[in-house]
């Protein structure tokens, strides 16, 4: 019996749908436009692509998109002015600094400079801090997408084995954090872990996050595991994307399943646009739809 797929793209239409009536309810009675801004540095075609994406994607639920374009040779100190002019800026509701910035700059004390109210990306390190303090902030997009996307099937996590592979500031410890709040047991792994298929086998809920393309193999699962795969990687010599795990060995084993590309990713873009929404209702001094952000 092959597992059950984790749809991202399908789960990811009801949230922008939910978003959508939010935002046209929240022009209507309060005059207010969400508004993101994106700031991205550099040259990079695939950090392009992704603002392009997420600004489409503003445009499907009627939130305001603008981009900062700089150049690949900015300075430090042109991009914290941005920064800080955008904080300012009434009109603007999130701000979106798309990684990775040029290596030159210090994309950390670019993060810390962003208004935390403004930092619907979720990974400046006061969300984060606000995260493991269990305080109210902007939950990071990609590990909040999963979350959702595991409720909305259904999976129940309180007193679960939960096992995360991998330790990056914006997936893997967010995400540990967010499934510990969930009441799971969590068990944070990375690629120099020793005897990491033991370690994988004893989890109810799997998260691979490692960055690397198909490690995580189906006789690594428990049997009836659910597999959330949240990598993306190229593999010279074969189209497309492949994830973090081998998706025909692990979907015999697993009960539910993320694909790659339909499951994480379509998931991150619509908690990006739920967390502006949430910052233009801030703004608005609108009462919450109730969401984490």
């Amino acid at each position: 019996m092959r597992a059950r797929i984790l749809d991202g793209q399908a789960t990811a239409r009801d949230v922008r749908a939910e978003v959508k009536e939010a935002v046209a309810r929240l022009r209507a009675e309060h005059g207010v436009a969400p508004c993101l801004t994106a700031v991205l540095a550099g040259d990079d075609p695939a950090s392009a692509a992704y603002v392009a994406m997420k600004r489409k994607a503003c445009g499907w639920v009627g939130v305001d998109s603008r981009v900062e374009t700089l150049a690949a040779d900015v300075s430090q100190a042109q991009v914290e002015a941005i920064i800080d002019r955008l904080n300012a800026d009434r009109a603007v509701d999130g701000v979106l600094v798309q990684h990775p910035l040029p290596r030159h700059l210090d994309e950390s004390a670019i993060l810390a400079r962003l208004s935390p109210g403004k930092d619907v990306d979720g990974i400046s390190q006061s969300s984060l801090g606000a995260l493991v303090a269990g305080r109210a902030g902007f939950l990071s997009c990609t590990p909040f997408g999963i979350m959702v996307l595991l409720e909305r099937h259904g999976i129940a996590l309180s007193g679960q084995r939960a096992v995360v592979i991998g330790r990056s500031i914006i997936l893997g410890k967010p995400m540990a954090l967010m499934l510990l709040r969930a009441d799971a047991t969590v068990t944070v792994c990375h690629s120099r872990t020793r005897d990491l298929p033991a370690i994988v086998r004893e989890g109810d809920i799997v998260v691979a996050a490692v960055g690397r393309p198909e490690m995580v193999r189906g006789d690594w699962l428990k049997p009836g595991a659910v597999l959330v795969d949240a990598g993306y990687n190229r593999v010279e010599g074969r189209e497309g994307d492949v994830g973090d795990a081998h998706f025909e060995s692990c979907s015999v084993v697993a009960s539910w399943i993320t694909p790659v590309p339909g499951g994480v990713g379509p998931m991150t873009i619509a908690m990006l646009l739920r967390n502006t929404l949430e910052a233009a209702r801030a703004r608005a001094g609108a009462r919450s739809t109730g969401g984490d952000g």
